[in-house]
């Protein structure tokens, strides 16, 4: 998950936490902050919930962690039940974190082509505006070039596609024509790459920290799918951010109406109470990985950490059973149009978008050219200041447009946030956008 610039954040200007419960969260001074961005969109059930609690304590009073190659245990049986009946996937591999998650995708998908014979299909596709995760690999998927600035002559080379960004079209290209256009385009990276090279594209349903919440357009999954089945090349759908439920739907892509070869999770999975990750995939390539190596090659220490398992047992039990999906579903819709609404009168607002519990608004300097501000400004670090200084926390990012232009904020509360939180959330946002935007020069 990409943090905000080093630049602008230091841990002496960093507010210490005492305290969460629910929707809001308090720091050592009493203030307290209502948690409109569930983190980094981890928090899908809120904070301190005793349920949770118990469970990870009455697991830790058994054994707190089982190896994974020595032991199976109940937390495990149970989470991987949970997650092929969410998916419709085969097996997974356990990780705890999104970026090992991924890396585990990659290896997997490259393990597949090996076991199956086709040892040559090494390279990977990825788009524009996107971002993977923090380990090495996972760095080079990316498309966050504040990100990888400072690794580019280590990252591995990756052919690359534009962003699927319905707002910011490419030049030329009508919001109708857009979907032919870019699979088109991504049909054309595979050719010039070598079909017979190319193990997977990979990409986010919803596109979280570089895009600010941007959702693929209508089509675009079922023809991006198209064109890799063509070629033989995997889809890998990265939904750490977007998925296990966070759109209302437990597979993001499944709005797609596509199912990835592969898809990752993490964040809402055990909803930040421990940390836990998963790589599924189909039963396709779960038989041809048991058949060449016996099982995949990839794997870590904590693989199936018995108390973080325990932990994400407990959070999607809670989801299934106070029905929050169907919630984000029914709300999720009417709360987007309720802020667009409560924005109207900023003109500078230039987008709001998302799905479900998943919301991204778009700052623009200009919004008949929507040209951003200028990155000097820092409009995003403002955005974020301000919305602390009120009791609010957000996920402000910067550099959707160019890489270094561009100011977007995010929204990802908690599944179980009532109606007057929601309210709230959206009160204190106008009113740090209103202040932000006034202080800026005309």
């Amino acid at each position: 998950m990409p943090r905000p610039s080093a630049n602008d954040i230091t841990q002496d200007s960093l507010p210490k936490i005492s305290h969460g419960r629910g929707v809001y969260l308090w720091d050592v001074e009493g203030k307290q902050y209502i948690d409109g961005s569930g983190g980094p969109a981890v928090f899908s059930i809120g904070h301190g919930d005793p349920r949770v609690n118990a469970a990870v304590a009455g697991q830790m009073e058994k054994v707190a962690y089982g190896y994974r190659y020595l032991f199976t245990t109940d937390p495990l049986e149970e989470m991987t039940e949970i997650i092929r009946q969410a998916t419709g996937l085969a097996d997974m591999v356990y990780t705890t974190s999104g970026s090992e998650a991924v890396e585990s995708a990659v290896k997997i998908a490259l393990q597949y082509h090996y076991d199956r014979g086709d040892p040559k299909r090494v390279k990977f596709i990825a788009r524009k505006r996107s971002w993977h995760g923090n380990t090495l690999m996972a760095t080079a998927l990316s498309g966050f070039e504040e990100r990888q600035r400072a690794f580019a002559g280590a990252l591995p080379q990756v052919g690359r596609v534009s962003a699927a960004n319905a707002y910011r079209l490419p030049e030329g290209v009508s919001r109708e024509g857009l979907v032919a256009h870019l699979a088109a385009e991504l049909e054309a990276e595979i050719l010039r790459l070598g079909p017979e090279t190319v193990a997977a594209f990979i990409f986010e349903p919803v596109v979280g920290a570089a895009g600010g919440a941007l959702p693929a357009p209508e089509g675009y999954g079922r023809a991006v799918a198209e064109v890799c089945r063509r070629h033989g090349v995997l889809v890998i759908c990265d939904e750490v951010m977007c998925g296990s439920g966070r759109t209302g739907v437990w597979r993001a892509s499944e709005e797609d109406g596509i199912t990835a070869d592969i898809i990752t999770v993490a964040k809402s999975l055990s909803g930040g109470y421990l940390p836990l990750g998963a790589a599924v995939y189909t039963a396709e390539i779960a038989e041809a990985m048991a058949k060449g190596h016996g099982g995949p090659l990839t794997g870590h220490t904590y693989t199936g950490h018995t108390a973080c398992l325990a932990a994400g047992v407990a959070v999607q039990k809670i989801v299934r059973e106070e029905g929050l999906l169907a919630r984000i579903r029914d709300k999720g819709p009417r709360w987007q149009a309720d802020l667009r609404a409560r924005m109207a009168h900023l003109p500078q607002v230039g987008d709001v978008r998302g799905r479900g519990y998943f919301i991204g608004v778009e700052i623009v300097a200009d919004p008949e050219t929507k040209a951003p501000f200028d990155v000097a400004l820092g409009v995003n670090g403002r955005i974020r200041a301000e919305g602390l200084r009120r009791g609010l926390i957000c996920y402000p990012s910067g550099g959707n447009v160019d890489g270094a232009a561009g100011d977007t904020v995010i929204l990802a509360p908690p599944f179980n946030a009532t109606d007057s939180e929601l309210d709230e959330i959206a009160d204190k946002l106008v009113a740090t956008l209103e202040t932000v935007i006034a202080g800026l020069p005309g």
